[in-house]
């Protein structure tokens, strides 16, 4: 993405918000292909050869920052699996006194966008009702909320058939 060099750690925290879903949601008995951070229309249609590749079965799209609702689309679309949005904050609040004594609005729009995961959620879900595509949403934190957590593997064992494991 074209921006990523002008907020200084922005791309890195987000790798780790997607690494942290990942270590969630391993098991045993299930295979996580993990497609990345997602930035640009090639590295979405790249993302979407890949599920059709590895037959995924289910589609967890955690949406880390705004992202256009063009990159997105074409990976579920060619995905054709049941698809999960993950709208998960970091944390249950920015720390707006740190926020607040930032010395560059550079670094507080990083800072901004790197809770800004519900932003573009109400544009994805409506891209895929006019999609006629089926979805999911959870809504929660990335760290310290089980109810949220429990909600997301509750949705993965029912896709995979192990509801009563």
């Amino acid at each position: 993405m074209n921006y990523w060099p002008q907020f200084e750690g922005l791309e890195e925290r987000l790798r780790g918000y997607l690494a942290t879903v990942q270590m969630k949601i391993e098991a045993d008995e299930r295979t996580v292909v993990s497609l990345g951070l997602i930035d640009s229309a090639q590295k979405a249609l790249s993302a979407a050869h890949t599920c059709r590749r590895e037959d995924i079965d289910i589609l967890l799209v955690y949406i880390t920052t705004y992202a256009l609702s063009s990159t997105i689309p074409p990976v579920i679309q060619r995905a054709k699996v049941p698809v999960m949005l993950l709208n998960l904050q970091p944390e249950a609040a920015i720390d707006y006194g740190r926020f607040n004594k930032m010395a560059s609005r550079s670094a507080m729009t990083g800072e901004w966008l790197a809770y800004c995961s519900s932003c573009p959620v109400p544009e994805i879900g409506n891209v895929l009702r006019r999609l006629d595509i089926p979805f999911q949403q959870v809504t929660g934190i990335l760290h310290d909320d089980a109810a949220c957590w429990e909600d997301i593997e509750s949705w993965l064992r029912a896709r995979s058939g192990c509801e009563g494991a």
